[in-house]
C-alpha cells in the first residue's frame, strides 16, 4: 500500500511522525511525508524516506493555505496514494479536502489538538468546529492523541468511531541516566545544592513561558531553568524575546536557554523537575518523556496533561495562567527531594504501562494497516 503522511512542519515530521514512519516501510508499505522543507527533514531522509517539500503555512492567511492546497492536489495526483494520513489541524483539514478531491480510497485523520479547544473568540472556535466537521465527514480513519478530544469528537458529531490512540516514546532511550547526570549537570554549570526546572517546547505564549518565568522569580536561588526549544518560523503571536530579556536580567545564571536540542533524553535525566505551564494541549509528548525519565511534573490542570500526570502521585497541576500557583507547586518540589524522587519513579511507572512508542504504533498500525487490508472498516468505537 503507498501511504502518503502530511503534517505542517519539519519539526512536527521529525518529532512525531517520523517513528510511524519507519514502522509503516518496515511493514512493507510504500511511505512518503509531506511537509513545509526544513533542516530537521535531514535525519528523516539520512534513513531513507522520501520527503516531499510542500508550502505547508501555520498562518491563518487565505492565499498561504490556497497555495499549499494546490501543492497538495498536485501531489496526491503525483503520487496516487491509497491512503492519505494528514496530522495538525490546519494541515489536516486541507490533506483531507484534497485527498477527497483527487480520489483517494482512504483518508485517515490524528489530530494532536482541536483548534476548537484553544483559547480565542466564539467565532474563531466555532468556525474551527464547523471546518473539522465537515472534514469529518470525508475521513475514514479517525484518530486524536487525547482520550478527551476522542470523545469530543464523538459528542459533536465530528467522528462517531475517533479513536484515541495516544503519544508515545521509547522508554529505552528517554529514562534515568544517572551515568550522564553528573556530567552534562557539571557541563552546564549546575553547582551543589542547585534543583533544575527543565521546560521543553516551543517558545510562543500559549506555552506559558511569561507565568513561568514570572514564577522562577519566586522561587529560593537554588532553583534553575532550562529552556529547550526555540520559536518556529510559522510561530503566531507576541515575540517573547523581550519577556525572555527581562527574565535573564533579573535571574542571570539561573535561566539557562538552550535552544533546540536532539539531545532531549539526556537533558531530562539530567534535570530534576518538568514544568509545562501551557494554555492548551493535545496529549504533550514532552510530558511522556518527562515522566519516562523519572520526572515529577507541573503542569497546567488542561486536556492532555490531565489525562497524564495524576496530581499528588506523579506531578501537580496547577490553574493555567497563574503565576501564584505555578510558584508554590514548583516550589513544593524544589524544597523536598524526596518527593521529587517518588513522583518521578511513580510517573515512570505510569508512562511505561500507558505511553510507550511500541504500543501507540501498535495501535495506530492495526487501524492503518490491518493485516487483513480493511483499513477504515475493523476498529472499535472506544469510551
Amino acid at each position: 500500500m503507498k501511504i502518503l503522511e502530511v503534517t505542517n512542519v519539519d519539526f512536527s515530521l521529525r518529532q512525531f511522525l517520523f517513528p510511524l514512519m519507519m514502522a509503516l516501510r518496515a511493514q512493507g508499505h510504500d511511505v512518503v511525508g509531506a511537509c513545509a522543507e526544513g533542516s530537521l527533514l535531514d535525519p528523516v531522509r539520512a534513513q531513507g524516506l522520501r520527503v516531499v517539500a510542500v508550502p505547508m503555512s501555520r498562518r491563518l492567511s487565505p492565499m498561504a493555505q490556497w497555495r499549499a492546497w494546490r501543492a497538495l492536489v498536485r501531489l496526491i495526483r503525483a503520487e496516487k496514494p491509497d491512503l492519505v494520513h494528514a496530522h495538525m489541524p490546519i494541515s489536516g483539514l486541507l490533506a483531507r479536502f484534497a485527498a477527497r478531491w483527487c480520489g483517494v480510497p482512504c483518508i485517515a485523520y490524528t489530530g494532536h489538538g482541536f483548534l476548537f479547544n484553544q483559547p480565542g473568540s466564539w467565532l474563531r472556535r466555532g468556525i474551527a468546529l464547523m471546518l473539522e466537521w465537515l472534514a469529518g465527514r470525508v475521513t475514514d480513519i479517525y484518530m486524536t492523541v487525547s482520550e478527551a478530544e476522542a470523545r469530543d469528537a464523538r459528542r459533536l458529531g465530528i467522528h462517531r468511531r475517533a479513536t484515541a490512540i495516544g503519544n508515545g516514546r521509547d522508554p529505552a532511550l528517554f529514562r534515568p541516566m544517572p551515568d550522564r547526570r553528573a556530567a552534562l549537570r557539571q557541563q552546564l554549570g549546575v553547582e551543589a545544592g542547585q534543583v533544575v526546572i527543565l521546560a521543553v517546547s516551543r517558545l510562543v505564549r500559549a506555552k506559558g513561558y511569561p507565568e513561568l518565568l514570572a514564577a522562577m522569580r519566586r522561587l529560593p536561588p537554588n532553583a534553575v531553568l532550562w529552556v529547550v526549544g526555540e520559536r518556529l518560523p510559522g510561530d503566531r503571536g507576541m515575540d517573547l524575546g523581550a519577556c525572555f530579556a527581562r527574565a535573564a536580567r533579573d535571574l542571570g545564571s539561573r535561566l539557562v536557554c538552550l535552544g533546540y536540542r536532539e539531545d532531549v533524553a539526556a537533558l531530562m535525566a539530567a534535570a530534576d523537575i518538568f514544568v509545562l505551564p501551557s494554555q492548551f494541549e493535545g496529549l504533550p509528548m514532552s510530558v511522556v518523556e518527562a515522566m519516562l525519565c523519572g520526572l515529577p511534573v507541573v503542569a497546567s490542570d488542561i486536556s492532555g496533561p490531565r489525562e497524564q500526570v495524576v496530581t499528588g502521585g506523579t506531578g501537580l497541576l496547577v490553574p493555567p495562567g497563574q503565576v501564584h500557583a505555578l510558584a508554590r507547586a514548583l516550589g513544593a518540589l524544589v524544597d523536598d527531594a524526596a518527593l521529587r524522587q517518588r513522583m518521578g519513579q511513580a510517573g515512570r511507572e505510569r508512562a511505561c504501562a500507558r505511553y510507550t512508542q511500541a504500543t501507540v504504533l501498535a495501535r495506530t498500525l492495526a487501524l492503518l494497516a490491518p493485516a487483513d487490508g480493511t483499513a477504515g472498516s475493523g476498529f472499535q468505537e472506544t469510551s
